[in-house]
């Protein structure tokens, strides 16, 4: 059964359309995946520096070996951006 991976992040004051731009850069990096099955990048409505990125993985295990796989350059260059650390949960379907 598949599982969903919600990651939040929130861009310092200034720093929103420059995040935006490097989600979405990412975007096909984690649909390239082994055992990415879908993600979609959000914006809130509401707060405009608040992003979500929608994943829907194999497993956690797929999702876990994909983050291994980040260059640690680019994790580098968001962290400046980012207002919080980034946050993310794991969810399956209730039936």
């Amino acid at each position: 059964m598949s599982i969903t991976r919600i990651n939040n992040f929130e861009a310092k004051p200034g720093q929103a359309d420059r995040l935006g731009e490097f989600l979405v850069s990412i975007v096909p990096l984690i649909e390239q995946s082994q055992g990415c099955e879908s993600c979609q990048l959000l914006r809130s409505q509401e707060n405009f520096n608040a992003f979500a990125i929608i994943e829907i993985w194999m497993s956690v295990a797929a999702h876990q070996a994909s983050v291994k796989q980040i260059p640690p350059e680019k994790i580098a260059a968001v962290m400046p951006m980012l207002a919080t650390p980034p946050t993310g949960t794991y969810y399956s379907i209730q039936a």
